[in-house]
């Protein structure tokens, strides 16, 4: 290889490193935005997201309403920002549940090894052939519609991916030198897991469930399409998807497609800095 192809091909490296950079933390920085805006909805809100308005149903943009109105006369961007606060609270509460439970599952099954091993880990299996939207059709079928039903469904089905990993990563972390240290000066294997491998796995588990975060937020809204998640008026991106339908048969997609944009630009953010964590724990691993 001459020097220049050398220099060419560091100089395209060096440009996609910086690329994927500036994707990160665009990313990172549409985020922070959403959630601020989630924070402060009542506060960026600029009109009643439930007020009807029954003379200007499905209008376009305006001074008065910057997207125009769905297909009751409310304002649209009042509803896509109080909507932020259901859809983005829902995915949480999948996440959350599902991190809490599938790390403690999989330290668990790591350190203690043997029956307690086998049961958590056929447990998983079992678990993963149960596709999460099927759990969270039958707990809203057992429990009736809203957030939390689907969302504790959800949260059971996405357990197992967060078990697998853990197990996997605490299984690595038992057998280094500081565990056996640990060990030799006395300490329990509580003291030892939550100070010590829990930590170090964290950063592995936290880019799993930024991603797991965006699944979790399509899921949430795909049950809101069908009925079966957030119930109007309450405003929510996933329903108001579904509600945006008659809107486009009329010529007026403007909800549908307002709603359907923020659903995927804010999953592909998620996925974007799962991928960039994930990336800068394997280059401090090597």
């Amino acid at each position: 290889m001459s020097a220049v192809e050398g220099a060419g091909r560091r100089g395209l490296f060096a440009r996609a490193k910086l690329s994927r950079g500036w994707l990160f933390w665009g990313a990172v920085t549409l985020l922070a935005a959403l959630v601020l805006v989630a924070i402060f909805a009542p506060l960026a809100a600029p009109m009643d997201p439930l007020s009807i308005d029954l003379s200007h149903v499905l209008s376009g943009s305006s001074p008065a309403h910057l997207l125009g109105t769905d297909q009751s006369g409310r304002d649209i961007l009042s509803r896509l920002i109080i909507g932020a606060r259901t859809s983005l609270l829902g995915a949480l509460g999948v996440v959350v549940f599902s991190t809490l439970i599938g790390v403690t599952a999989g330290v668990t099954a790591a350190w203690r090894g043997g029956s307690v091993d086998s049961v958590i880990s056929r447990t998983s299996d079992l678990l993963f052939a149960f596709p999460g939207m099927l759990l969270a059709i039958l707990a809203v079928s057992l429990f009736g519609t809203g957030l939390w039903a689907p969302v504790i469904a959800l949260a059971i089905a996405y357990t197992p991916y967060v078990t697998r990993l853990a197990r996997s990563s605490a299984l690595v972390e038992r057998d280094r030198a500081y565990v056996a240290a640990c060990r030799v000066q006395g300490f329990g294997p509580l003291a030892i897991c939550f100070r010590h491998v829990i930590p170090n796995i964290a950063p592995v588990v936290l880019a799993q469930s930024t991603i797991n975060f965006g699944y979790a937020l399509i899921d949430l809204a795909a049950l809101s399409f069908l009925g079966l998640g957030i119930q109007p008026p309450t405003p929510d991106w996933g329903l108001m998807v579904s509600e945006g339908q008659a809107g486009v048969l009329r010529g007026a997609p403007q909800q549908a497609l307002w709603a359907g944009g923020l659903i995927v630009v804010t999953v592909v953010a998620f996925n974007v800095i799962g991928e960039g964590l994930a990336d800068r724990i394997a280059r401090r691993r090597r």
